[in-house]
């Protein structure tokens, strides 16, 4: 039983041993990492000029290490690193970015205007005091394939032909035609048409008032003609406007009859039913009100195309009372 206990013992202190090397291993690898990171935030901040410049591929090559370091990450502690170099990566990745962008946005016309001229032949830069036939090109004139030679070169880039046009009208420049001012003229003509639309608007009312008047006194005679007829029977006020065929006719009737209650020839009421009915006034009787200053009180009448048909279903109205002119 002894050499039992004292080989377990051996065989514990063994794992004990074991276990702290790999620990001490542990750490050592993990303050190994620690330093990397520290050392690539501070070569980033040092060179920063370097990362931020379009021709260098320094900020990669960092994240390229940063991934590598991150494979062998175990802890928070240097998880916080690998996160902290990635913000400030992030930074410098934007900044770069801003700054090729702002480089890609500016055109210098002169610059562009130069090359294509010498992509055509002429060339300001060499021979500019040749005398030379063959060099007339070096002294500021375009060459007769010069825009042949635009357009073979420029036809590559196009997957359609593009529709020809000029670019500020024709080469050639010729004096403009001198055109007669006829100022007065158009003048004189708007004075006289303003003058003369009044005179039509005015007709075009009285036209219209003229209509308006004849079609209210056509109603009325209807009104008046169905209560003579039967006098004891009251006539219902949407058996009277309501036309079952039109729903405009039925506004206008509603229009008119306004007109015909406003002015104090007929009067709405309601019956036993609750329902408006409406009959003419005899023009004593009204002057009779009139005297007594009785007060008059008017409505607005909301009409929409389905309440009209509802109405027409409802009193079943087959013929209208008032037939169209």
């Amino acid at each position: 039983m002894s050499r039992r206990r004292s080989t377990n013992d051996e065989e514990n202190d063994e794992h004990d041993i074991s276990g702290e090397m790999e620990a001490e291993q542990d750490d050592g690898n993990r303050r190994q990492i620690r330093h990397q990171y520290r050392e690539l935030m501070q070569s980033m901040q040092q060179n920063r000029e370097d990362m931020l410049s379009s021709r260098s591929n320094k900020l990669t090559d960092t994240l390229q290490a940063a991934n590598q370091l991150f494979a062998e990450v175990s802890k928070p502690r240097e998880a916080a690193l690998d996160a902290q170099l990635l913000v400030l990566a992030t930074n410098l990745g934007k900044e770069k970015a801003n700054q090729l962008q702002a480089d890609m946005t500016v055109f210098d016309p002169t610059s562009f205007a130069e090359d294509l001229l010498s992509f055509m032949g002429i060339n300001r830069l060499e021979n500019p005091d040749s005398d030379s036939e063959d060099e007339g090109c070096a002294k500021g004139y375009l060459g007769a394939d010069a825009w042949k030679k635009l357009g073979t070169e420029a036809e590559k880039y196009f997957k359609r032909t593009p529709t020809f046009s000029f670019m500020l009208g024709s080469f050639k420049t010729e004096p403009p035609i001198v055109r007669q001012k006829t100022d007065r003229q158009k003048r004189t003509s708007k004075v006289a048409e303003k003058a003369v639309m009044p005179a039509q608007l005015k007709k075009m009312e009285e036209s219209h008032q003229e209509a308006t008047e004849k079609e209210v006194e056509r109603i009325l005679g209807f009104l008046q003609t169905y209560f003579r007829e039967d006098p004891e029977t009251p006539i219902s006020f949407f058996d009277f406007v309501v036309d079952p065929n039109s729903f405009a006719r039925t506004v206008e009737n509603i229009f008119h009859v306004s007109f015909i209650i406003r002015d104090g020839f007929a009067r709405i009421y309601l019956d036993q039913d609750r329902l408006p009915v409406i009959e003419p006034v005899d023009q004593e009787s009204a002057s009779q009100v009139d005297k007594d200053n009785q007060p008059r009180y008017q409505g607005v009448i909301s009409l929409s195309h389905q309440d009209w048909r509802d109405i027409v279903d409802t009193f079943e109205i087959t013929q209208p009372m008032i037939p169209p002119p």
